[in-house]
Parts: C-alpha cells; structure tokens; sequence
C-alpha cells in the first residue's frame, strides 16, 4: 500500500491543465485587514502582497482581465450568515472602510473589477463566472489570502466553472504556514495547476509575446 504522497501519483493526480488562451488576474482579499497580523493576517501575507504586485505589473501590461475581492458585510448585520460565527473578527470588514479597501501597493485601477463577497469563493453568490466569460476567459490566475481559505474556495469554484486555475506559489499567503503549504499541495494535486511565478510570467509571455517586448520569428 502506498504511504505519504506517493498515493497521489499512483491513483493519477497532478497531472498538468496548463493556461488556456486567454487568461484573467484574480486577486482575492488582499484588503488592510488582512495585511495587517491583528486582524485577518500574519504569515506570509506581506511577502505574498509584494509578489502579486510584480503579477499585478505584468497583467497590466498585457491587459489582462483583473478582479479584485474584498470580503465585507453590512454595518447593521443584514448580510451575516454563518461564516460569521466562526471568526470573531467579521465585524472589522465594513463597506468602505480602510480595513476592507485593497492595499496600496496593489491599487485598482479604472476598468479593473472590485467584487464584494461574503463567503470564501470569489464566485459564490457573485458574478464573477459571467463577468469572466463574458471577457472569453479561459483560464484563472488565482491569487491573494488565504491559501487555505478563500483561494482554495475560489479555485475549486473556477474548475467548477470551466476556467483553469493557476496558482503561482509566492502570490498566495497565509497566517501560518502550515495550512499554507498542505494546501497548496492540495490544489496542486487535485484543482490547480500550482507554478512559481517565474512560470506564470513566462507562460504568459509566451500567450501575448509582441505585448510582453519578447521577439518573435
């Protein structure tokens, strides 16, 4: 009988998705709240944030699609459901405060989406499914806090949905870091396609090389 991990290769999984076509940036929940440790953050959040940052850059450039999250609930509690008996701290993430706006370093910009949610998928209860077809895309570039939680979420609901999740490691933190870790095993194994971000760039580059400054033949 296989023991550890070695049962995953034998019954099949980790095979490759690879991107699609045409790819969009999903950010999820990088707001104040959890970039801050007395909050919702801790870990690898900071360095996460710093990583999305250098994506963010390069999804700009090559005009790709971008959806922030941001998980927050109205002041008078008409939008408390039972997520919010398991973490004392909800009440925090109120519209428009610091708290619940995305942090500067990853700023939206005009044209770029900021989806409010409730529950950890970006997709659940929203319309980030249509919004994305809409666009004609393929594949979902999932990243943002935590990687146990509300990534993991959304990219179960992406492969539900028909985009292809990718997961580039360092773009994804957590408050600590072994859930962070076993699930981005998890994903890897079962749902995404998990990459260093090196990958992710050069894959992306080679999608749209004339926008990405790479010559070609």
């Amino acid at each position: 009988m296989a023991s550890g991990t070695e049962v995953y290769q034998q019954q099949g999984f980790g095979r490759r998705m690879g991107f699609g076509k045409s790819p969009a940036l999903i950010i999820i929940d990088f707001n104040n709240a959890f970039g801050d440790a007395t909050q919702f953050g801790g870990g690898n959040i900071p360095q996460a944030i710093a990583k999305t940052k250098e994506l963010l850059a390069a999804a700009r450039h090559l005009d790709l699609p971008i959806v922030f999250t941001t998980h927050v609930y109205a002041e008078d509690g008409s939008e408390d459901g039972l997520f919010n008996l398991k973490a004392g701290n909800m009440p925090l993430l109120r519209p428009g405060t610091f708290a619940t706006a995305i942090v500067d370093d990853l700023a939206p910009r005009p044209g770029e989406r900021i989806i409010s949610k409730h529950y950890p998928s970006g997709f659940f209860c929203t319309d980030l499914a249509s919004w994305l077809t809409k666009r004609g895309v393929d594949t979902a570039i999932v990243t943002g806090a935590t990687t146990s939680g509300c990534v993991r979420a959304t990219v179960v609901d992406a492969m539900g949905y028909g985009f292809r999740p990718i997961v580039p490691r360092e773009c994804s933190g957590d408050r600590a870091l072994g859930p962070h870790e076993a699930n981005l095993f998890d994903m890897d194994q079962k749902y995404a396609d998990v990459m260093s971000l090196d990958e992710v760039l050069a894959d992306l580059a080679k999608l749209a090389p004339r926008q990405a400054g790479v010559a070609t033949a």
